[in-house]
């Protein structure tokens, strides 16, 4: 299995969802230094590169440096945006030589007033998908919303029919419409919170195996969904990621991932790995 970084370039976001968990941290963009920094020492751990825990990506003003850093490092970038930006940032997004992937979140729709009609962003959102598949750019389109905010599936399901006319190749998490371009069904999920239930200990995660996280702050947590950096396990600004990963507190919760012995608070209480429990 390919292993994934996770490196956070902001978490500020344009939107407001209620399925999202937020963030009480300090609103901060990744620096171009701090970026280069922190994807240096984590070329050793992936080949593929995402630029978010929490935040909307296309919100850095620097963004094609940051693609520019990744290509020359060799990896694979993929984006995951709710959509409002594509028009604005599609030249910066079609010229990255480093981009593989676009996920965009639809289900954000529903929970928002973006000031647009469901017409109109979902034809920005086809649009872009179909210009990046002329570059060989893989974009998915996500519905993450199965058990909650789906009144509006169906229509935008009807809309993409219009759109992606070409039979349908049914996969396991969702449809492929045509080349390059996907829908991905998804349920809600809570997200950990050190202040939910204790699920206990017998489950395992990919976290620290085949994903390591970075917030935009340097603060290197062991997945992509503990946005609070409530399992810090270093700084990757002040050390290499190799030192870190190393360390006891890293190396113990590798281990408890393993044995399926889980002892960290907040992987006790992780709604997401509650589904896959026995």
């Amino acid at each position: 299995m390919p292993k994934k970084a996770y490196l956070e370039i902001t978490n500020l976001c344009n939107l407001s969802c209620s399925f999202c968990h937020g963030t009480k941290r300090e609103s901060r963009f990744i620096s171009v230094e701090e970026f280069k920094t922190a994807a240096q020492r984590l070329r050793c751990f992936a080949d593929y590169l995402y630029f978010h825990l929490l935040g909307e990506p296309l919100l850095h003003p620097d963004l094609s440096e940051l693609f520019q850093i990744s290509g020359e490092l060799g990896f694979k970038v993929n984006i995951t945006t709710n959509g409002t930006l594509l028009r604005e940032k599609s030249q910066v997004l079609l010229n990255a030589s480093a981009l593989h992937k676009v996920s965009i979140s639809l289900h954000c729709y529903e929970v928002n007033s973006l000031g647009v009609s469901l017409e109109e962003y979902l034809d920005m959102c086809f649009d872009f998908c179909i210009q990046a598949k002329q570059k060989g750019i893989v974009c998915v389109m996500r519905l993450w919303n199965k058990g909650g905010y789906d009144t509006l599936n169906n229509e935008i399901l009807l809309r993409m029919h219009s759109r992606f006319q070409e039979k349908w190749k049914k996969l396991y998490s969702g449809y492929k419409l045509e080349e390059y371009v996907f829908l991905e069904w998804g349920e809600l999920f809570d997200w950990p919170d050190i202040e939910a239930e204790d699920f206990g200990s017998d489950h395992s995660c990919y976290g620290l195996r085949d994903q390591v996280g970075v917030l935009c702050d340097g603060s290197v947590v062991p997945c992509c969904l503990d946005s609070e950096g409530t399992i810090t396990l270093g700084n990757i600004f002040e050390s290499p990621l190799e030192e870190i990963l190393e360390g006891q507190r890293a190396q113990e919760l590798k281990k408890s991932f393993q044995t399926r012995n889980v002892q960290e608070p907040l992987c006790r209480r992780c709604g997401y790995a509650a589904k896959f429990r026995k």
